[in-house]
């Protein structure tokens, strides 16, 4: 399988890392429903054909891509940018600045 990375052009699959499903919600970071968060972490449809995945380019330049392919050929449809820096990241939250300004 070979993914075309928009920044690096197409490459083996061996470069890059399975990051888990795009389609899931992350719940956000004050939701206090265990349920809610149960379900994210732990529960996957390990969905049958067409899917948006989350990928790393790790061993190339490392940006997080999201991948729609069909998980039965491996087709790959389309390969973008991530929103977000990786998977989990809330792009609306201010980032840590250790107390530095």
């Amino acid at each position: 399988m070979r993914i075309e990375c928009p920044y690096c052009g197409g490459r083996d699959h061996d470069e890059f890392s399975y990051g888990g499903d795009a389609s899931k919600v992350r719940p956000a970071y004050d939701d206090a429903d265990l349920d809610r968060w149960y379900e994210y972490v732990f529960l996957c449809q390990n969905p049958r054909g067409r899917h948006e995945e989350y990928w790393q380019h790790s061993n190339g330049c490392r940006q997080w891509l999201r991948v729609e392919r069909d998980t039965l050929t491996h087709e790959i449809f389309s390969v973008r940018p991530s929103a977000a820096t990786q998977p989990d990241a809330n792009p609306t939250q201010e980032k840590d600045n250790g107390g530095r300004t």
